[in-house]
């Protein structure tokens, strides 16, 4: 059976108010957590110095854990294992749906996290299996001898937990329980801290961008701030959506725009650029440019392969729906290459953290061409250009001089060249 974790002295004050005395030893850890603890930058360094520090004062701690839920879109947790004898913390990450996976369910986080335990402690090597959790078989065999697991509560009252597991022939002591669990509201308050910074991170970059998320927090916020880049700009365009958004029911509709920026999203991403926003069924997306002519042509080489992949992924969704008798969908692809001013724009108490001027239009309007062209993907003259002296010059060719809306003068316009549409 489990063992509830031993607990410190609760003593009384003149007043009749319980409050909770640390150990000595504990009032040791917790000093240290609050001074050289605090200056840990994030989770991993924090867990590496605690558990240092742990066994500097003599607890066998060889194993530890942080279980820290996230408020994610798309990762339900992050789990923190630190051993002893390894240099680097390991991060894992759990999606969504974890929860409902028997492994979790028979766990000592699951009985903390959903069942409302305060902890558990099972003296591996002195008790005999069957043990209630799998994770415990799992550790005998690794040569454990002791586990715990405590709730971390946060400011906010959701659970957290934090793990420890010893090697030691003894395992825990009674007075090494005590510890761990004393320094647990110091711990608490530690890894709240930094767990709310890398939500507030994982939002930012899940909403206005990785880049966008770090000027944020870098402070750059007020209204009219800004500086301007060079940059590969991508638009990209659903074509027929507003049918579609006429005859499907609503789950149907946010399932099918979800797929599309899945492979537009995703192709962008995975080259490094950065995804500024959706607009209803288009997307906006820049590469920043730095110094250098080599730059510039790597950026619009990945942008041209970003584009090639998410037209390739098209084909492959459209060969799908073909196979259920479904309408076939479109999408037109813009490239530029040039400067926009990037910061902070909107009303006083709504802000907008995106790109502006000439090229941004110049970008969209490109991909309204595409529909006239009956192309797939259309780039900029001054795009095409930065690719002349490169391996993809014969990648795209002139398809001739436009007129774009907004502007008084035509545009010279380039696609795919017949090489690479036949690939």
């Amino acid at each position: 059976m489990a063992d509830a974790v031993e607990q410190g002295e609760e003593v009384r004050t003149p007043g009749g108010s319980v409050v909770f005395e640390p150990s000595p030893r504990a009032a040791r850890a917790m000093a240290w957590l609050l001074t050289a603890g605090s200056e840990s930058a994030n989770l991993s360094d924090l867990l590496t110095l605690l558990a240092g520090h742990l066994r500097d004062v003599g607890a066998p701690l060889d194993r530890m854990t942080l279980h820290i839920r996230l408020l994610h879109p798309q990762i339900r947790s992050l789990i923190y294992v630190w051993r002893s004898g390894e240099q680097a913390v390991e991060v894992i990450e759990r999606k969504h749906g974890v929860e409902l996976t028997p492994a979790f369910r028979n766990s000592p986080i699951a009985a903390i996290t959903e069942g409302g335990a305060a902890g558990v402690h099972v003296p591996i090597g002195r008790v005999p299996p069957p043990y209630p959790f799998e994770i415990l078989d799992e550790l005998k065999e690794q040569g454990f001898t002791d586990y715990a697991a405590m709730a971390m509560t946060f400011s906010s009252g959701r659970r957290n937990v934090a793990t420890f597991a010893s090697r030691a022939r003894e395992g825990f002591s009674t007075d090494d329980l005590t510890l761990l669990y004393d320094i647990l509201p110091a711990l608490s308050s530690l890894v709240e801290v930094r767990a709310l910074r890398l939500l507030t991170t994982n939002l930012l970059d899940v909403y206005v961008g990785r880049e966008a998320g770090q000027r944020i927090l870098n402070g750059d916020i007020r209204r009219g701030t800004g500086l301007t880049v060079s940059a590969v700009l991508w638009y990209c365009d659903l074509r027929g959506f507003t049918g579609l958004a006429d005859r499907l029911p609503i789950d149907q509709l946010i399932a099918l725009l979800n797929n599309y920026f899945d492979i537009m999203g995703g192709a962008v991403a995975r080259r490094g650029g950065e995804v500024l926003k959706f607009i209803g069924d288009a997307m906006l997306a820049i590469f920043p440019v730095g110094e250098g002519d080599g730059e510039v042509r790597h950026k619009c080489a990945l942008a041209l392969d970003a584009a090639e992949e998410a037209i390739a992924g098209m084909r492959r969704i459209n060969a799908q729906r073909a196979a259920w008798g479904q309408p076939q969908l479109g999408a037109g692809i813009a490239l530029h290459l040039g400067d926009v001013l990037y910061g902070n724009i909107g009303a006083t108490d709504r802000l907008d953290f995106t790109v502006i001027g000439p090229a941004v239009n110049l970008v969209t309007r490109l991909e309204e061409l595409t529909r006239n062209l009956d192309r797939q993907l259309l780039t900029s003259a001054e795009f095409a250009q930065a690719l002349a002296d490169s391996d993809r010059a014969d990648a795209l060719t002139s398809l001739g001089q436009y007129p774009v809306k907004g502007l008084g003068y035509q545009v010279e316009v380039f696609g795919r060249s017949e090489t690479a549409r036949a690939r």
